[in-house]
C-alpha cells in the first residue's frame, strides 16, 4: 500500500488538503497529515481547525511515504515556504524521485526548494510570476513533470488528488472514484 503525507500549516486551504486526503482514503492508500507547528491542531485559511495525525518534527527524516503534498492557502503557503524543515524534506523527496505535489500557491514552496528549474509547472495565477526558471503552463488543471505534480487551485483539487493516486499506480481506482463522486458529470 502506498503512503501519502499532506503537510498542514496555519492558514492552509481546506479544500486543497482535504480533497487529496479524501481521494487517497477512497483508493485505500494510507494518508497522514502532519502539522509543521508544535500543535496537531491547525487552523485553515477559513478559520476551521483540523487535527493533524502527526507533527512534522516527529517524522522528519522518515522516508516511509511515497508522496508529499503541499496545499495552498494564504498564509499557509508562506508558512510552509519559510520552514526550513519543509524545504529540506521536499529536497530529499525530490532527490529520491518520490512524488512531490503542490497546488494553488503551494508550488512557491517547491520553487524555494529549487526543484522546479526547467520543469513544467502550474499554480494559482496570483503567483505565476514566481516561476521564471520553469515552463509555466496556464491551460491545464494539473501538470506532471517527472515526479512533480502541480495544480491551479481549490477548483482543481479533486483532479489534483486523482492525478497523485494515478501517478502512484492507482489508475483504476482514480477512474472509479471520479465516477463515484460525479466528477465526470461536470
Amino acid at each position: 500500500m502506498k503512503k501519502v503525507l499532506v503537510l498542514l500549516a496555519e492558514g492552509f486551504e481546506m479544500i486543497e488538503g482535504l480533497a487529496v486526503i479524501d481521494v487517497c482514503v477512497r483508493a485505500k492508500l494510507k494518508c497522514d497529515t502532519a502539522s509543521i507547528s508544535n500543535s496537531r491542531e491547525v487552523k485553515s485559511s477559513h478559520g476551521v481547525i483540523i487535527k493533524a495525525d502527526k507533527l512534522l518534527k516527529d517524522i522528519a527524516g522518515n522516508q516511509e511515504y511515497d508522496a508529499i503534498v503541499i496545499p495552498g492557502g494564504i498564509p499557509g503557503t508562506y508558512n510552509l515556504r519559510d520552514n526550513e524543515d519543509v524545504i529540506n524534506i521536499i529536497k530529499d523527496y525530490n532527490n529520491k524521485g518520490k512524488i512531490v505535489a503542490a497546488i494553488c500557491a503551494g508550488p512557491i514552496v517547491l520553487n524555494k526548494a529549487e526543484i522546479l528549474n526547467g520543469k513544467d509547472v502550474t499554480s494559482h495565477p496570483s503567483v505565476k510570476d514566481e516561476f521564471k526558471d520553469s515552463n509555466y503552463i496556464e491551460d491545464k488543471k494539473v501538470v506532471v513533470s517527472e515526479n512533480i505534480i502541480t495544480s491551479r487551485g481549490a477548483g482543481t483539487a479533486f483532479d489534483f488528488g486523482l492525478k497523485i493516486i494515478t501517478q502512484l499506480g492507482y489508475k483504476e481506482e482514480a477512474t472509479n472514484i471520479k465516477k463515484a463522486i460525479m466528477l465526470d458529470f461536470i
